[in-house]
């Protein structure tokens, strides 16, 4: 998302901020190999942020690395607009201000940064851009957290690109992918096409009231579900003409027995399950075999498996 300009040694160390818990990941991205997972660990949160990361960066000997950290769903906006024609430089701020009455905070204290979807937009226009806006009273404050405690934070990031970075690992080419993942915050459906996030949507049905339905219950959630997840893909379908979705991707949810299943039987696409072993190496994180622990940490990992070998990205 939020490039800062800061570089240190390979890889990405991602810290996500749960309301109570701090997760920790490092994801190493070897040239023809799998990415491999180096740490994965999780501190309590205090209510010191800046505190709780100094404390972590002497101990675990975080200041060695490169940093990003994951904004929060609710605190930033992901919105699409039209390429405006202006020069490359100017871009940014352009769309900055072509913002001004879409934004929930004022546009003049917007942090802005742009991605281009990679689509055809046909004779005499310019390509869509997919734009992450967030208050400066939300990124500041972050940032400050990581400047006390000496960290290097080289990019600030939001779980739909997280998300697609997971996404990028099982595409097939030159064909489009739906990835649906669910954690506390609630469901996240992202559309991908050539590793670049197309459209990113929120489904209001969290892990935990999965995990705490009954029989009855948990089968209308599937429902809710089912009929968002069908919504979603009738409508990139039209918006979105020349990419072809070739599978829906669920993230793991064995707080959800029945949801994949349900799923098949809901959508013509074929569904499958995600299973981050396959993808990743994690020798050197043995848990991570457990399906609980994958989708509580899927987007701290998600995060860490930046890349930027592929030019300019979000």
């Amino acid at each position: 998302m939020l490039s800062l300009g800061r570089k240190k040694r390979d890889g990405w160390l991602a810290i996500g901020f749960s309301p109570d818990r701090i997760d920790v990941a490092h994801v190493l991205r070897p040239v023809g190999g799998k990415p491999r997972v180096m740490r994965l660990e999780s501190y309590a949160r205090s209510t010191d942020d800046a505190a709780a990361l100094t404390v972590l960066g002497k101990k675990k000997e975080l200041g060695q690395y490169r940093c990003t950290t994951l904004l929060a769903p609710g605190a930033y906006q992901v919105l699409q607009v039209e390429s405006p024609d202006v020069p490359p430089e100017d871009m940014r701020e352009a769309v900055r201000w072509s913002l001004k009455d879409a934004l929930e905070f004022p546009v003049e204290s917007a942090t802005v940064d742009i991605a281009t979807i990679p689509v055809s937009a046909g004779a005499g226009r310019r390509p869509p851009l997919l734009v992450v806006a967030a208050d400066n009273g939300v990124v500041w404050p972050r940032m400050q957290a990581f400047d006390a405690s000496r960290l290097d934070l080289a990019a600030i990031d939001v779980p739909e690109m997280a998300q697609r970075n997971i996404a990028a690992l099982v595409e097939d080419a030159n064909r489009g992918l739906a990835m649906l993942s669910f954690d506390e915050s609630g469901g996240l459906l992202t559309f991908t096409f050539q590793g670049e996030l197309c459209v990113g949507r929120r489904i209001e049905v969290s892990s935990s009231q999965l995990a705490g339905a009954d029989e009855e219950r948990r089968g209308q959630l599937f429902e809710r579900i089912g009929l968002e997840l069908q919504r979603s893909l009738d409508n990139f379908e039209r918006q979105y003409t020349s990419i072809s979705i070739s599978k829906i991707v669920l993230g793991p949810v064995p707080f959800a027995p029945g949801l994949l299943e349900h799923l098949r039987e809901y959508v013509y696409l074929p569904v499958v399950g995600l299973d981050l072993t396959s993808l990743l190496d994690c020798s050197g994180v043995p848990e991570l075999s457990q399906p609980a622990l994958q989708a509580e940490r899927l987007a701290v990992i998600g995060a860490a498996l930046r890349d930027e070998s592929q030019g300019a990205r979000a």
